[in-house]
């Protein structure tokens, strides 16, 4: 077999990178996470008792 040309060894290594990456992205999508995601605003649960309310410090500072 003779050498080959260096536009099909290109075009053998743009299509090889192309099916590598979309396999990647087609498992990670497959394989999504199946926890919910982190909510910083969570709403409290239910039977905790509510925190004290936020009082305005009496006073003066000097």
């Amino acid at each position: 077999m003779g050498p080959l040309s260096d536009r099909t060894v290109v075009l053998s290594i743009a299509v090889t990178l192309g099916v590598v990456f979309a396999l990647v992205f087609w498992f990670a999508r497959l394989n999504a996470p199946v926890e919910s995601p982190f909510l910083w605003r969570e709403a409290p649960a239910p039977g905790l008792p509510a925190p004290p309310p936020i009082t305005q410090p009496k006073g003066t500072l000097l």
